[in-house]
């Protein structure tokens, strides 16, 4: 799987870019938050997810892992593909969107378009628990300070499949995270988390 692409800015769209990584050009769909953050012919980073259907295989893009976790959280609720996830990437920060999560701030997420009152609600009540298991990039409202992606991550994943609540999950790695220092692996970060999150 592409998980991150390192390459120049060759050129734009509406809702895509393409990255030049050594005289390949990866199209790359993207928020237009991402978008603006981009500057062509210039060098760039975007963390990347591959989607694959029956009939297509769709790369999408994005300037944060942040971003690019919250959108596999949006996805995984019913009716949210990834054209809606990005509409509400583009019409939300990730900081933005998790306060509306939290707070059950239905009204803010269908400020997206092609978002109704209704996946709206859906969207805030299914991600309400996982709110606080994400940060948010650029606010000071996470609610862990947990670094998103990689060992961390897949360590909250793996205590929420052993029943851990999103929440407590994150807690718990982030605290194992600050003992064990950045360069932990999935299985210290497990081990130490558990005992924490049992308590």
């Amino acid at each position: 799987m592409i998980a991150k692409l390192k390459g120049l800015l060759d050129e734009t769209g509406a809702d895509w870019a393409v990255i030049d990584v050594s005289g390949v050009g990866y199209l790359v769909h993207c928020s237009s938050k991402t978008l603006a953050a981009l500057g062509e012919g210039e060098a760039c980073t975007v963390y990347t997810d591959l989607q694959v259907s029956e009939n297509d295989m769709r790369l999408l893009g994005f300037a944060e892992a942040a971003e690019r976790d919250w959108f596999r959280l949006l996805t995984q609720v019913q009716g949210v593909g990834s054209k809606v996830a990005l509409a509400i990437l583009s019409a939300l920060s990730t900081g933005e969107l998790q306060q509306a999560c939290a707070r059950g701030d239905a009204a803010t997420v269908a400020r997206a378009q092609g978002v109704g009152p209704k996946l709206a609600g859906r969207i805030v009540n299914e991600l309400k628990d996982k709110a606080g298991a994400l940060p948010a990039s650029g606010t000071g409202t996470a609610a862990a300070a947990l670094p998103v992606g990689g060992a961390s991550a897949d360590a909250v994943s793996a205590l929420e499949n052993l029943g851990f609540k999103p929440a407590v999950a994150a807690r718990a790695v982030a605290a194992a995270q600050g003992e064990l220092g950045e360069g932990a692996s999935e299985g210290e970060l497990i081990r130490v988390a558990l005992k924490k999150a049992a308590g």
